[in-house]
């Protein structure tokens, strides 16, 4: 069965623009309710229980993190995409579990990343599992760390400012001292977790050390070779930097 999903933005001519986007780039996805405030959105989600919905964050009355807080209670297997204009709620967007956050106007190259992000993890994250995971580990009871799902986002300093940075556009991690540093197309920033606690949170299939102070996203490798003194070194897609590998790592690389 086709996916179905629920649009929630008070612009008449937003929401216009987003139902012709995703006709456009996803036509299999089934819309089944256009809502202009969240206490529609709310109803509807109750009736429908659709699989996404695209939430504005600024509506009249009920906004879109109030909507989202209600899902799991209301629907508690929908998947929250934020799309607002405003880029300052997107911690408190992804603490409620959103699946992706798009700033307004949003692109088609953007909207087509946040289709595939769906789709790709749609067998395995349900929302309702992630906010009682997320509601467990507040509580301190959460399941073993080996059990929860792989990370989907951090948040890393960036001088005075705080960034969410989501792990597909991570390159590499770098001990740093006592912190690490993340590394994406667009720069660096910081974490305060050690580069050890990170590989138990971090999705094995996507991400491995290849040196003691080296963590990389496998999708960012272009080449590995061989330098003249026998290491490995890769080289990345989106930085003009190459990574040393530790002997002992090697052998990730023997099909490449």
């Amino acid at each position: 069965m086709p996916l179905e999903a629920l649009i929630a933005e008070d612009e008449e001519l937003l929401r216009h623009s987003l139902v012709e986007q995703l006709g456009r780039l996803w036509p299999e996805l089934k819309l089944v309710a256009e809502c202009e405030d969240g206490a529609s959105a709310l109803e509807q989600l109750a009736e429908k229980q659709p699989d996404i919905a695209f939430l504005d964050i600024r509506m009249p009355g009920i906004s879109g993190i109030e909507v989202a807080r209600s899902l799991a209670e209301l629907s508690p297997r929908t998947q929250v995409v934020f799309v607002t204009a405003y880029d300052q709620y997107a911690i408190d967007a992804f603490e409620q579990g959103a699946m992706d956050y798009l700033l307004k106007p949003v692109s088609d190259e953007r909207l087509l990343a946040t289709r595939d992000r769906i789709l790709s993890r749609l067998p395995s994250t349900r929302q309702d599992d992630a906010v009682l995971e997320r509601l467990l580990q507040r509580l301190g009871a959460g399941p073993a760390a080996n059990d929860r799902p792989p990370l989907a986002w951090i948040t890393a300093s960036n001088g005075r400012d705080t960034q969410l940075i989501m792990l597909d556009d991570v390159i590499y991690f770098r001990a740093d001292n006592k912190y690490t540093t993340v590394v994406t197309a667009a720069g660096e920033s910081l974490l305060r977790t050690p580069l050890r606690e990170l590989l138990e949170v971090l999705d094995p299939l996507h991400f491995r050390q290849v040196h003691r102070s080296t963590i990389v996203n496998m999708k960012a490798v272009a080449a590995v070779s061989r330098d003249d003194t026998g290491r490995g070194v890769l080289r990345l897609r989106q930085r003009a930097e190459t990574l040393v590998v530790s002997q002992p790592f090697m052998s990730l690389f023997r099909g490449m």
